[in-house]
């Protein structure tokens, strides 16, 4: 009796640990929000990202409070451990209003035409989340580039390319 209590102890464990090693890939869009921090807007297959964002977050948040409001910034991100709808990349907006970080994390559309772009594609799905939260008040560059930074310093240790997407690209 003893022994086979052991083995079926052993074996919900073995299946427990192999369970636990795939990787979970959500197919519906994931909203996480930081009450006076962070507001996050994930993309399906995108939830294995909220890592990064919430380094970003982190690091941004390290240093004294901003003031201001920034536009978005929009970012190209190739993480090997983000897997998104067979594309080697996302797209990711993130937006200061009232000292909330707001982060939308997007699949890139098949590019068609010469003249389209993966920062219209963000700019636009950024657009239609941040309708509700105008800029009030204009940050000044330094807040601009600590976000810079703080994307640059949460994307190095992970292994993450990332690259600023502007209008003109």
């Amino acid at each position: 009796m003893g022994e086979s209590l052991l083995v079926l102890t052993l074996v919900t464990l073995i299946v427990i640990t192999i369970r636990r090693a795939k990787p979970v890939i959500l197919d519906n869009p994931v909203i996480i929000q930081r009450p006076g921090e962070y507001h996050i807007t994930l993309a399906p297959q995108l939830n294995r990202a909220q890592t990064f964002i919430e380094q970003i977050a982190r690091k941004f948040s390290q240093s004294r409070p901003p003031a201001g409001d920034l536009p978005a910034h929009y970012y190209e991100v190739r993480d090997p451990k983000v897997f998104s709808e067979g594309e080697s990349c996302y797209l990711l907006a993130i937006s200061l209003r009232g000292g909330i970080l707001y982060f939308q994390a997007i699949n890139p559309k098949p590019l068609k035409k010469a003249a389209e772009s993966h920062y219209q594609t963000v700019h636009a799905f950024a657009d239609i989340v941040m309708i509700k939260h105008p800029i009030i008040e204009a940050a000044d560059e330094q807040t601009a580039e600590r976000l810079r930074a703080s994307v640059d310093a949460a994307a190095g240790p992970l292994m993450i390319a990332v690259s600023e997407l502007n209008a003109d690209v």
